[in-house]
Formats: structure tokens, sequence, C-alpha cells
């Protein structure tokens, strides 16, 4: 996934890559379906709509790609959807504690990358760069790898929770507050586009909360209801006794 979302940003722009990360979802959310039994509400499935409608809008202009780019791209949507769809699967079947997997994911990814970083010459170019052996670089690199474990650490149990369908969804919000905090404090323009993106990713982000909101109140109403079915009726002529 890592390695497919580095090759997709090297032969796509970055819009394109956003226009394909929406995609994503609404591969999770089929996989969802077919593999777990969760059906997804109408309001959901047009929140979905809406937010790939606002990137592909954002991106028009720059829509162009080619066959390694097309390839790449699609190699990421695939291995990202399907990793999210493993991380519901394991949640529920795979008797581990949440540690323990965040553990063995990252040392399997371990396992994974550095053949790679040696084949490319990465590692090579490590050793041999003194001017990356700080104590600020790996401060920075300390602090990266902690974020990243509470990243995976809150993935794991935002998918045991919510399911891979409201993980993806609520995933393409951030792309909001990392739209405002770059222009807040590293002062990137923010232009037309990008700003007709946050607002449609932010309906949409909006419809989704509604469903959620009125599928808890129907359910909890539906399982009112079918207590109120079940429970015995109580004669009150019977319950006075004999006069």
């Amino acid at each position: 996934m890592l390695l497919t979302g580095m090759g997709s940003l090297q032969y796509n722009s970055v819009p394109m890559v956003t226009v394909f990360k929406n995609v994503t979802n609404i591969i999770v959310t089929a996989g969802d379906y077919i593999f777990f039994g969760t059906t997804a509400e109408s309001l959901i499935l047009l929140a979905f709509a809406v937010m790939l409608g606002g990137a592909v809008a954002a991106a028009w202009n720059d829509i162009q790609m080619g066959l390694k780019g097309f390839l790449w791209m699609a190699a990421n949507c695939l291995s990202s959807a399907g990793y999210i769809l493993y991380m519901k699967f394991a949640t529920t079947n795979v008797k581990l504690s949440k540690f323990g997997m965040v553990f063995y994911n990252n040392v399997l990814c371990t396992v994974f990358l550095l053949p790679v970083s040696f084949i490319r010459g990465e590692l090579k170019t490590f050793f041999d760069s003194p001017s990356i052996h700080t104590y600020d670089y790996a401060f920075k690199n300390t602090f990266a790898g902690f974020v990243g474990f509470f990243l995976n650490f809150a993935s794991l149990n935002c998918v045991a929770q919510a399911g891979p369908t409201t993980y993806t969804l609520i995933g393409s919000l951030n792309k909001v507050p990392i739209a405002i905090l770059g222009y807040v404090l590293f002062d990137d323009r923010i232009t037309t586009q990008t700003w007709t993106f946050i607002l449609i990713s932010m309906i949409g982000g909006f419809l989704f909360s509604y469903a959620k909101i009125r599928h808890s109140f129907d359910k909890k109403q539906g399982v009112t209801k079918e207590r109120k079915k079940c429970s015995p009726k109580i004669d009150i002529r019977d319950s006075a006794g004999p006069r």
C-alpha cells in the first residue's frame, strides 16, 4: 500500500490521486457488503457520490493520466481497500490484542520495505549521508514513528467499532483540516477550486453524519417497538385478585 502510494504520486498529479482516493471508498463499501454483509443506506451512497463529484470538479483542469500512472493508482486503490477490509477481518477473527496487531503490522512492513530500500539504493544513501545523522533528524523520525504507531492503533479501533465504510468516509474528510492547516501554518494559497472541494466534502460529511444519526435513531425505535410486542400484557382485573 505504501509502495503503490509513492508510485501513484510519482506518476500522477495530486488532484488525480485525490479523485482516485474517493474511488477507493466505493471499493471498500462494495467489499464491506460482499464480505461482511454490511448494507449502505441511500444517503450514505449519496454522500460518497457528492464527495467524489467534488473531487472530480476540483481536479477537472488537471485530469490527465498515462498508462503507468493508471496502473500504479489502480494498484494503490485495490491494496488500500484490501488493507482496510482485512483490518475488519483481523479485529474480529485474529486472537491478538490491538497492541499486538499494531506491533506485528509494523514488523511485517519492515520485512517488506528493507529489501526494496536496498534494491533502490536508499539504504546506502542513508548510511553514507552524515547530514541526516543528527539529533534533530533522530528526534523527528522518532516522533513520526510514535505518531504512526498511534495512527495504526486508532485505525484498528475505528474499523473494529465503526466498520470499514465509516472509516473510509471519515478518512476522506481529513483533507479538509489538512488544507486549512496548510493555509494557516505554511501560508499555502487555497484556490477557488480547493475551496469548492472543501465545501462539497463538508456537505458530503454532513450527509453521512445525518444518515448515521437517522439509522441509529431508527434502530432504537425498532428495538423499542420489538420490546413492546414481546412484553406480556397484564390484566389489571386478574392482578387485583378476588373481591
